[in-house]
Formats: C-alpha cells, sequence, structure tokens
C-alpha cells in the first residue's frame, strides 16, 4: 500500500513571510500535503486577520473563513524581523527550512538583507519562491500589486470581460487572481523539490500576478500576438455555432450548451427537444448551413428554451451524452451532486466544532486532502523557538527586546 499522499510533503519546511491571500495560499497548498509550513507574522498580526473586524470572512461562528483558507495547517510564528533578535531568529529558522516563501517586494528584501543571491549563498539547496505583482525586473518591480490591480485591472480581464456599454469595467470577485496564482506558485516549488532531489541544488520561483492574467487570457493574448485584434464574443444572433451559447429558461434561468461538434449532436438533440422537424431543415442540415443561419437557429432555440423551465431542462438534457451545464449560483453550487460525491468542499475540526472551506483542487488515489484548522495569531510561537533551541530564559530575553509578543 502506497504512503498517503497527505503525508507526500513530510519533512519538508516552509518558512513563509508573506501577508494577504496569494503567497499564503501557495503554502496552504503545500501545508495539505504535510509541509511543515510556519507563517511568520509581525506582533500585529498578517493584515488579512483585520478583514474580519470589516465583516469580510466571518461566519455565523465568529471564524474568519478568508484567513483560514489561506493558512490552514500551518503554524503561526509571530516576530517583529526588523529587529536584530527577530531577525536572528528568522535566520536560524532558514538554516532548518526547505523553502522560503514570501510576498515582499524587491526592495524590502533588500532591505532586510534577504535578496535571493545572499541568502542563496548562505543556503544553496534553499527553494526561494516569492510571489509579486508585476515580476522582479522592469520599472514597477517595487510597485504594490494585489490581484484587482496586477491581475484584474492591469492584466487585462476587466477589459475583456466588461461588456462595451459599461461607463466602468465590472468588478472582480474576491482574491480570484490571487488563488489561481497560489496554484502556479506552489507547482513550481513543488517542481524546484523534484529538481533538487535530481542536483542537489536549489533554485528560485517567480509568479506573478500579472504573468497569471496572461495565462488566464491566453486565447486573447494569441489572437493579439497574430495580430488578428481582441477576440470579442460574437452577439447570439450571429453566433457561428448556435449549439454553442446560453439560452433562457420559462422560469428566467439559464442552461450553457457547449456542442463544439455540433454535427454530432445536432440530430439528437432535436429528437430529444421533439423537434425532429429541425433536423431536416435544409437552414439547419450542417455546421456551415446553421452558420450562415445562425440568427434563425438561434431565435427558435430561444423559443424552444423558454418553452420549458429550469428544471424541466435538466431532466430533458440529462438523456443526452452531450456537453452541457445549468448556470448555477453559489449557493446551488454548495448543494451540486457532484461536489457532494467529489468532497470538494472541506471539513474543518474547529474547538469541538467544524467549518467547511473549499478543498484543494487536486487530489491523489481519489481522496482530498485532509483539511486543518489554520493558527491564531502567534499561536506556536514559543514551541518554534523551543525546536530551534532556544531555551526559557532567551524566549524571555526575545520577548524584552519586543522581537515576539
Amino acid at each position: 500500500m502506497s504512503a498517503s499522499f497527505d503525508e507526500a510533503f513530510d519533512g519538508i519546511r516552509v518558512v513563509e513571510l508573506a501577508q494577504w491571500v496569494f503567497v499564503p495560499v501557495a503554502g496552504a497548498l503545500l501545508a495539505d500535503w504535510g509541509a511543515d509550513v510556519i507563517h511568520v507574522e509581525p506582533p500585529s498580526g498578517d493584515p488579512y486577520r483585520g478583514l474580519l473586524t470589516q465583516g469580510i470572512g466571518a461566519d455565523r461562528a465568529g471564524v474568519n473563513l478568508s484567513m483560514a483558507l489561506a493558512n490552514r495547517g500551518k503554524r503561526s510564528l509571530a516576530l517583529d524581523i526588523r529587529r536584530d533578535a527577530g531577525r536572528e531568529v528568522l535566520d536560524r529558522l532558514l538554516e532548518s527550512a526547505d523553502v522560503f516563501l514570501t510576498s515582499l517586494r524587491p526592495r524590502a528584501l533588500e532591505r532586510l538583507g534577504l535578496e535571493a543571491a545572499g541568502v542563496l549563498e548562505r543556503f544553496p539547496r534553499l527553494i526561494y519562491a516569492r510571489g509579486h505583482g508585476y515580476g522582479v525586473r522592469g520599472p514597477d518591480a517595487n510597485q504594490a500589486g494585489y490581484d484587482a490591480s496586477a491581475f484584474w485591472a492591469r492584466g487585462g480581464l476587466a477589459h475583456m470581460l466588461s461588456p462595451d456599454d459599461r461607463d466602468y469595467p465590472i468588478s472582480q470577485r474576491g482574491a480570484m487572481g490571487d488563488r489561481n496564482g497560489a496554484m502556479s506558485l506552489a507547482f513550481g516549488i513543488a517542481t524546484a523539490l523534484f529538481n533538487r532531489e535530481r542536483h542537489g541544488r536549489g533554485a528560485i520561483v517567480d509568479v506573478s500576478l500579472l504573468a497569471t492574467a496572461m495565462w488566464t487570457l491566453s486565447s486573447d493574448v494569441l489572437a493579439a500576438l497574430d495580430g488578428s485584434g481582441p477576440m470579442h464574443m460574437p452577439d447570439r444572433g450571429a453566433t457561428p455555432n448556435p449549439l454553442v451559447g446560453v439560452y433562457r429558461t420559462k422560469d428566467g434561468r439559464h442552461i450553457q450548451l457547449v456542442f463544439l461538434e455540433g454535427d454530432r449532436y445536432w440530430g439528437e438533440f432535436c429528437a430529444l427537444i421533439g423537434r425532429e422537424d429541425l433536423a431536416t431543415d435544409r437552414r439547419f442540415a450542417d455546421l456551415a448551413a446553421r452558420r450562415t443561419n445562425s440568427a434563425a437557429c438561434v431565435a427558435i432555440l430561444d423559443a424552444e428554451f423558454a418553452g420549458r423551465t429550469f428544471e424541466e431542462w435538466k431532466t430533458l438534457l440529462s438523456g443526452i451524452d452531450a456537453p452541457w451545464s445549468p448556470v448555477q449560483s453559489v449557493p446551488e453550487l454548495l448543494d451540486d451532486p457532484q461536489v457532494i460525491a467529489n468532497s470538494y468542499i472541506g471539513e474543518v475540526a474547529h474547538d469541538g466544532g467544524s467549518y467547511r472551506l473549499p478543498n484543494v483542487p487536486v487530489q491523489f488515489d481519489g481522496r482530498p486532502a485532509a483539511l486543518r484548522r489554520a493558527p491564531e495569531h502567534g499561536e506556536h510561537t514559543e514551541s518554534i523557538l523551543i525546536e530551534l533551541g532556544y531555551d526559557w530564559d532567551r524566549v524571555a530575553q526575545l520577548k524584552e527586546a519586543s522581537a515576539i509578543p
């Protein structure tokens, strides 16, 4: 029997000097698979904790769910690295680390003496991983970057996803770029660790929110590269394939059809909805004909979809082996049978109760990650210091020096 993937990174220590969402989520993904991730927080705490006071990220039990999602399975060390005594603790941590994970900008890292070249000279087997807004080179390398700015706004998503008739671009949902970038960063770290096993040396891993946005919009970037201009989705009445699109049901809900191979599904679909006449209509005989007469085809399908309710369409379409989906709300998603069957929502034990979080989308051997709770601010400070060889007298001295709270 193979070892559990919950322990895939067992023995790997990650020192995480990062705040907010992007980089800490990468650390949480590594913790899901067994890494010892030490979240180094300032004495005042990761500022992401403060969102709870704004009513963001809290459930009815008072758990800061946003913080929990970004920091599950970690240990928290409260440490002021701006003080000599605090920096000494960080250096000792790095001696025991496999990965240094940070969201600090290049100028801040240089000011702290934590720039990549110097750290890797001292610890040549270390994986030095950094997540940033705009990359580590160029005129804006030191500009602060959040997902709403570096990913959504500058990365082109706001422009591409906003209808032309809007005075302002649509707003982004929370931390979309952060969590996508975190997956890439965790993948890069895992790759670097694998390479270290083969070649015995560390590496620098970089992921930016700007690059993450460009990767997300790869189809549009390709269109721009070949000079064909931005990829605007066609109007519903002039679509190249009427079997790829959203249709409105009788009760105002929507169904997404994605019959890319239209000729493969057209006849069966027409029979399913009781419109065999459409299958023999010369206007819609094949993909080319439906494209030429797309406005008429869409109008007919609009009328068909308007004749049945959302639930009726879901029941009816379950009888065809073709790609389609209901357009669901997030509350509906939580009760989706596929979500439940595949454990895409995880349960975390907490103070005699539990709360639920989205699970990491990666599963091994048919099992999701076993989620663990996030730490309280500085919860493991003293135990980590003892692990590093500090005695209680020295811990007291660190408190007196305000290196730890």
